[in-house]
C-alpha cells in the first residue's frame, strides 16, 4: 500500500485537488489526502458512526460531491491498521460484512489530531467546492477557450505594449461583467 492515503487512490476523478499541507492550484498536480488522512477521515467517520467500510467510502464519496472514492483496496487495509494500533475495532456481521466501530483509543488519538482533522476537512469541502464548479460545462468550456486563446497570444510572436494592454482591458472588462451578473 502506498503511504495510507497519500497515493492508492481509487476512483481519480479529483485526486488532483489538495496537495498534503493544502491546496496546490485546482486541478495541477496535488492531491486531496495527505500521508496518513485517510486513516483520520475514516476515524472522524467512525465516530459520527459505526459504519461497515463501503458505507465510509460512500460518505468520503458524498462529502467530496463526487470528486473523489478511495478504493476498497486502500479503505480496507486502512481499517485494518487502526484496528491493528487500537483505534478501530470490527465486529462480523450475519451477512460477513465487519462493522467498524471508533475505540476509546481513537477518540483520544482523534482529539490529539482536531487540528490536523480540521485541516482536512477544509480541504475536502474545497474539493467539493471544486467539484460543484466543474458541474458548469458551459462556463468550463468558456474558460478553456481564454485559456487557450491567451496561450496562442502569449507564446507567438512578442507583443507589443498596445496589445498587451488591448488583452489586459478585456480581461478586466470581462471580469466587470461576470462581477455584474
Amino acid at each position: 500500500m502506498r503511504g495510507m492515503g497519500r497515493g492508492g487512490f481509487g476512483r481519480h476523478r479529483g485526486e488532483e485537488f489538495a496537495g498534503e499541507h493544502g491546496m496546490e492550484g485546482g486541478r495541477r498536480g496535488g492531491r486531496i489526502f495527505g500521508h496518513g488522512d485517510i486513516r483520520l477521515v475514516l476515524l472522524a467517520l467512525l465516530a459520527e458512526k459505526s459504519a461497515h467500510g463501503y458505507e465510509l467510502i460512500k460518505a468520503i464519496e458524498e462529502k467530496l460531491r463526487g470528486a473523489y472514492a478511495p478504493s476498497p483496496g486502500l479503505v480496507y487495509p486502512t481499517l485494518t491498521l487502526l484496528e491493528e494500533m487500537g483505534f478501530a475495532s470490527s465486529e462480523e456481521q450475519t451477512d460477513g460484512k465487519r462493522l467498524y466501530a471508533i475505540t476509546r483509543e481513537g477518540k483520544i488519538f482523534l482529539k490529539a489530531q482536531h487540528g490536523r482533522v480540521d485541516e482536512i476537512r477544509e480541504r475536502m469541502q474545497y474539493a467539493a467546492a471544486m467539484q460543484r464548479r466543474s458541474e458548469t460545462p458551459e462556463i468550463q468550456r468558456a474558460m478553456e477557450n481564454l485559456k487557450m486563446a491567451l496561450r496562442l497570444k502569449l507564446h507567438g510572436q512578442a507583443l507589443s505594449h498596445e496589445q498587451v494592454r488591448g488583452i489586459a482591458a478585456v480581461l478586466d472588462e470581462a471580469v466587470r461583467k461576470i462581477e455584474e451578473c
